[in-house]
């Protein structure tokens, strides 16, 4: 029994010395094949962190997909994909968890190749120290520049450098000092709080561990020691108190808690709070969790607050210190990184998410793309794959930030795709635009609805969208006259009539285009707010330019119109001769041709032209309006 109780003991001071620890998060990056599986497998192989089984396994490996011949390949204990056993490269972001005496950590082995720069920005979002490998062979590399760009902008401020594969220049000291001294020329210009160049070899072992004998010339500590010793000063808890609430907990009548995760500050029971973007104060009554009540909270963790007052509050919303309110805006500059193989053009709208917040929000501006090798900044129009770039952004409603230099939890923003979910982009916020809190909506007495009223009918926008030759002018042009013979007040916005004045500056690129159809949706709703049922007839190839005239207005207020015609007819009428152009050559981005048509998958109205007269379908969308009361019998 008390061998069972010795046992017992021990198992709870190991538990209480692991708990005890601290911990650390750091990335792996540079350029490919600079051996950053390897570095990660020879300190998991070195720590005693590999069990006899997985050893076995890993000799079986290194035989059949290994480049060490009957050498042990530590890089297979991370490359888990078969992809990348086979092109012998990370692809994915590959996380691996190891400890020491001393501290406890975790490791995001992330990919070196260009093409997956996002997952590397990915792996670095949450780290506190990067480790970028050099290959000594190589030096510094385009990569290398890249990735310590990136470091930086994500706000990761301890860095070491990691020259490796010394063993492959028989261990010189003049080529490590060149490449130090390479690195420092540009590496010190991104505000560090530490950086450490040490020389290494990942496939020998040499001060990965310990100080290695082959370069005695070196006197700093190895790699290990310096991941153990580091001092990564986490202010979080000093930070102003911020819990997104993620959710509104209401199991009965008699309890309404907030549920969240603190990502900064502390919080206790009779605490001052305000809500960021209402401005409500109030005080915290309890604290709860699945541990019981709680005296204190601090970041991370999980926990339900209750509070004092009764306080209109929904998922989204911040729960701040009331001395030190987040801000509140609904336009802001920031850093970001493009993740999608499709381009980024100001105006086109996507979803942004912050926290527990999700807005739809534009890229109103491409202030500048960043040359992530020279670290100019350059001119841009659009943003493609792995492009970094500084912006602003509009977004549909205000949302709780701080800066991301403050609070990295709190400024850092994703973009996705609004059709097929997918991330497309990350982004840090740097600071709310000055005029985003000094232009406010004015109030105006006579509304939409006045006007409305006065004109007896409900305002809207009618989108005609289709192939150019479709029909859509033709059919549009009637429906205003049969609209305007009943006394219905209408303005019609014709594709080509606006390029001759509110959009005589835009070309036809996709940007172009995106902006093209941008401005005509705003000029749109203010003519529904004017009482009026507006006509635009654009061919608009793009779903999302025209889900951002749909949300401009109400639901109900954009009815869209799709004259469906083949391409084949479209180009057989050809009234303007352009498609005969376009294949010639003589018109770049011509739709239908050159440049996509996306069809309308939930149009209100599907025009057939294809034997049918124009002035039929133009009764039929008049029809419409009546059978839907937007005009009277």
């Amino acid at each position: 029994m008390n061998e069972l109780t010795e046992i017992s003991a021990n198992i709870t001071d190991y538990l209480a010395e692991q708990e005890n620890k601290g911990f650390l998060r750091f990335i792996t990056c540079g350029s490919v094949d600079d051996g950053k599986s390897t570095l990660i497998g020879r300190l998991l192989f070195d720590t005693k962190l590999i069990f006899e089984d997985q050893l076995a396994a890993l000799a079986r490996d290194s035989k059949k997909h290994g480049t060490l011949g009957d050498d042990i390949d530590f890089a297979l204990l991370v490359d888990g994909l078969e992809a990348e056993r086979e092109q012998g490269i990370t692809i994915d972001v590959a996380y691996r968890f190891f400890a020491t005496d001393k501290r406890k950590f975790i490791v995001a082995d992330t990919p070196g190749h260009e093409q997956y720069t996002r997952n590397m920005a990915t792996g670095a979002s949450t780290a506190d120290l990067a480790v970028i490998l050099i290959d000594a062979r190589k030096g510094v590399l385009t990569q290398t520049r890249r990735h310590s760009f990136i470091v930086s902008l994500l706000g990761i401020r301890h860095v070491v450098v990691a020259v490796n594969k010394m063993d492959l220049v028989d261990y010189s000291e003049e080529r490590f000092r060149e490449i130090e001294a390479a690195y420092r020329a540009f590496g010190e210009t991104f505000d560090f709080e530490t950086l450490e160049i040490v020389p290494v070899s990942a496939l020998k072992g040499d001060n990965i561990i310990e100080r290695s004998p082959a370069m005695p010339w070196y006197q700093g500590m190895s790699l290990l020691d310096h991941l153990n010793t580091v001092e990564i000063g986490s202010d979080e808890a000093e930070r102003p108190f911020r819990m997104p609430v993620q959710w509104v907990n209401r199991p009965n009548l008699d309890f309404r808690g907030y549920c969240g995760t603190v990502v900064s500050g502390t919080v206790r029971p009779g605490d001052k709070v305000v809500i960021a973007k209402s401005g409500r104060a109030t005080e915290i009554s309890r604290i709860a969790s699945m541990d019981g009540d709680l005296e204190e909270a601090v970041s991370g963790d999980s926990i339900t607050l209750l509070l004092k007052d009764e306080v209109d509050i929904s998922r989204g919303d911040v729960i701040c210190a009331s001395d030190s309110r987040a801000e509140v805006a609904d336009q802001f500059s920031a850093h970001l990184i493009w993740m999608n193989d499709e381009a980024l053009y100001p105006g086109r709208p996507y979803l942004l998410k912050t926290g527990t917040q999700t807005v739809t929000a534009t890229v109103t501006e491409l202030k500048h793309k960043i040359d992530v090798n020279s670290f100019e900044h350059l001119a841009a129009k659009e943003m493609h794959l792995n492009e970094v770039a500084f912006c602003n952004l509009s977004l549909s409603s205000p949302i709780a930030f701080d800066p991301y230099e403050t609070n990295r939890e709190m400024g850092s923003f994703i973009l996705i795709d609004r059709f097929t979910n997918q991330t497309v982009g990350a982004g840090v916020i740097w600071y709310a635009l000055r005029r985003a809190s000094n232009i406010h909506l004015q109030a105006l007495d006579v509304d939409k609805t006045a006007h409305a009223d006065l004109k007896g009918q409900k305002p809207a926008v009618l989108w005609f969208t289709g192939l150019s030759g479709a029909g859509k002018s033709t059919i549009a042009n009637l429906v205003e006259k049969k609209l305007h013979a009943r006394g219905r007040h209408t303005y019609l916005l014709d594709g080509d009539n606006v390029r001759h004045g509110l959009n005589r500056d835009l070309g036809f690129t996709e940007a172009d285009r995106v902006e093209n159809i941008r401005r005509v949706g705003e000029v749109s709703k203010l003519f529904v707010d004017a009482g009026l049922i507006t006509l635009v007839s654009f061919i608009s190839p793009f779903r999302a330019e025209r889900q951002m005239a749909r949300n401009l207005v109400e639901d109900d207020e954009f009815i869209e119109i799709y004259v469906s015609t083949p391409l084949a007819v479209a180009e057989e009428r050809d009234p303007k001769g352009l498609y005969r152009k376009a294949r010639d050559g003589q018109l770049k981005n011509f739709t239908g041709i050159d440049s996509p048509y996306e069809e309308p998958e939930n149009a209100q109205l599907v025009l057939d032209t294809v034997g049918s007269d124009a002035d039929v379908l133009a009764d039929q969308v008049v029809r419409y309006l009546e059978d839907n009361g937007y005009i009277g019998r």
